[in-house]
């Protein structure tokens, strides 16, 4: 008889000692079951109590009035699938005339409530149809990547969501985007992770950071060009601008409008191209973007005109021709001057981790998501790598990149730096990768030792 309790007690301390420091273990030994029975338990009070629940038709009144029957209570939306994940669950719910699918995302915190999860997020499958993530601990705290993930041309995993997918960077999709982060916000691990990700890719990698190199010159050996300073920076974005014209005018050679091709088979990007044909596409990582806005002289002005402009031109033309943009910077506003809100419009895909003001903010998300504005400026000091991730749909999502150090994104872009292509027209900047020379001038014998 003393077996048993005994058991009893050293489950639930394990379980206890579990969620406290393996929380991801205890979700799949304990909790994904726990609350399973606790949602399809509670589910049809739940939904009542959220108002999520709609009066019968008049046909079943009308049926149970005349069968002397019960009065049919309020349906709630009919569960389609319970699916357990790794961080939560998923529930498909098909609605009901009347309902929508912003009545679920109005509701998420009543539910995260009643059915005792973490967070309650929504998102529509197709017409009548939502899908609903519960997770069942901060999976941000600590973040872990699945083993595996969806991995094609362009795209790549870079963080977790705080509904426990993998948020990807889609470079077809979203050609350009906006990183932001004030000092010690996590932003050079989000681009550590981009770089990392990238770096298996078929892709050249071009970097500037007028920091002296100090964030992207460890990672050399995988990028095809790198540039630490705004001169430099000025003449490499020049020749990536004559990179560019020169594929146009490689994709108008091979457009092949004739009565005996296919619409379909037309090419309007590089993506069209046969594989033989397809130049290399371009991944422009700029460090700190205030570095290349700002200026002291004349000279140093049209420089920054120079910059700018080249930018903006590709932004608004480099997708199809394989070019895309990655911005970060730790302040991004107006005062930086004039072509800035212009760059800003062409930079879709917008990451904000934490910030100082809320200029910055607005200037991320204020045009796509104003609702995010607040949350970008409320991310604490002590959560590093936790960001604000949108885009032009106008929805936001949290994210947290993994941590990566230095190191171990050197080690990666040391491995793949066999597929580091050589682009003529970038081969002036191409970083070298010798031995390492003394920087530091040797201190000076003291006169009482010479």
């Amino acid at each position: 008889m003393t077996a048993f309790p005994v058991a009893l007690v050293l489950v639930v301390a394990a379980a206890g000692l579990l969620r406290w420091r393996r929380p991801a273990w205890y979700w799949l030994a304990f909790g994904v079951t726990l609350a399973a029975l606790r949602v399809l338990v509670r589910y049809r009070s739940v939904m009542d109590a959220c108002g999520l629940t709609v009066p019968p038709a008049r046909w079943r009144l009308s049926l149970a009035r005349a069968t002397n029957r019960p009065i049919p209570e309020p349906r709630p939306p009919s569960i389609r699938r319970l699916r357990p994940t790794r961080t939560g669950l998923v529930l498909r719910l098909k609605l009901l005339p009347g309902q929508d699918v912003f009545d679920i995302a109005a509701a998420s915190d009543r539910l995260r409530h009643s059915f005792s999860m973490f967070g309650v997020t929504s998102r529509e499958v197709r017409s009548g149809v939502v899908e609903v993530r519960m997770t069942g601990y901060d999976v941000l705290k600590r973040v872990q990547m699945p083993a595996e993930t969806e991995t094609r041309a362009m795209r790549v995993p870079v963080a977790l969501r705080e509904d426990g997918s993998v948020h990807y960077r889609d470079y077809r999709a979203i050609p350009h985007a906006l990183t932001l982060g004030a000092t010690e916000s996590g932003k050079s691990v989000y681009q550590r992770n981009l770089v990392a990700g990238l770096a298996p890719l078929d892709v050249a990698l071009v970097g500037i950071d007028c920091k002296q190199g100090v964030e992207l010159f460890p990672l050399a050996r995988r990028f095809s060009a790198l540039a630490d300073s705004p001169d430099t920076a000025a003449e490499l974005l020049d020749s990536l601008v004559a990179r560019m014209a020169d594929v146009y005018r490689l994709i108008r050679t091979q457009q092949r409008i004739t009565v005996d091709v296919p619409d379909a088979e037309i090419a309007a990007d590089i993506w069209d191209l046969p594989d033989e044909l397809r130049p290399t596409p371009v991944v422009v990582l700029v460090d700190e973007v205030a570095e290349l806005a700002l200026y002291a002289t004349k000279e140093e002005e049209k420089r920054r005109d120079r910059i700018i402009t080249a930018l903006v031109r590709l932004a608004q033309l480099g997708r199809a021709a394989g070019i895309y943009l990655e911005i970060c910077g730790q302040r991004f506003g107006s005062e930086l001057g004039k072509g800035i809100t212009m760059l800003r419009a062409q930079l879709t895909c917008r990451t904000a981790h934490r910030l100082n003001d809320e200029t910055s903010a607005n200037m991320a998300f204020g045009d796509i998501a104003p609702d995010a504005v607040l949350a970008a400026i409320q991310i604490p000091a002590e959560l590093r790598g936790l960001a604000i991730a949108g885009d032009a749909s106008g929805g936001w999502h949290r994210i947290r990149a993994p941590h990566t150090s230095l190191r171990q994104a050197v080690n990666l872009c040391n491995r793949y730096a066999d597929r580091t292509p050589d682009l003529p027209e970038l081969a002036p900047f191409r970083p070298t990768t010798g031995t390492v020379t003394e920087l530091v001038p040797s201190a000076k014998a003291s006169p009482a030792t010479a």
